[in-house]
Order: structure tokens, then C-alpha cells, then sequence
């Protein structure tokens, strides 16, 4: 038997919206963004290319640099993805 202790262990049922575009920056993006209600109303933001997961709602899109830091992007690509999800989240 196993010395893990779970914390929980959940099933839902969750929207998830592909995308795929190419920014100024000449950057192409594959992204999943999975809507559920698992954290506070925000969505999961997966970067399908280089496997970065963000947790974000319009309140991060506001946090100077969070887009960048989180998914290691230069700052032309930070900005063409803050673009993209600006949209979808307001």
C-alpha cells in the first residue's frame, strides 16, 4: 500500500477552446485553454508547443510581465499573446 496522502481527486466536466495563431512577432501559438471551475473562476492556459500551463483571469493579465514570465516568452511574443487573451477574457 501507498504512503501517499491525496488530497482529492475530482471529475468534472470542462470546456476546452483550441487555438492556433501566428503574432506579429511572427510567433506561432497552439494553445488549449481550459475553462472549468476548479480555480476561482480563472482557466487553465496550456502552451501546447513547450508544454507551459498558466493558471489565468483578467486579473493576470494586468500583473506587468506575468504573461511572459509564465510561459518564458520574449517580450514581442509576451505582448501578441497578452493580445490574443485580453480578448477571450474580457
Amino acid at each position: 500500500m501507498s504512503d501517499n496522502m491525496v488530497l482529492y481527486e475530482e471529475t468534472e466536466t470542462s470546456d476546452i477552446k483550441y487555438i492556433s495563431f501566428i503574432g506579429e512577432s511572427n510567433t506561432r501559438f497552439d494553445l488549449a485553454i481550459i475553462i472549468t471551475d476548479r480555480f476561482f473562476g480563472k482557466s487553465l492556459v496550456v502552451n501546447i508547443q513547450s508544454g507551459r500551463t498558466a493558471i489565468i483571469g483578467s486579473d493576470d493579465l494586468e500583473e506587468p510581465d506575468y504573461i511572459q514570465e509564465a510561459f518564458q516568452l520574449s517580450e514581442e511574443e509576451a505582448k501578441d499573446l497578452y493580445e490574443y487573451l485580453s480578448r477571450f477574457f474580457y
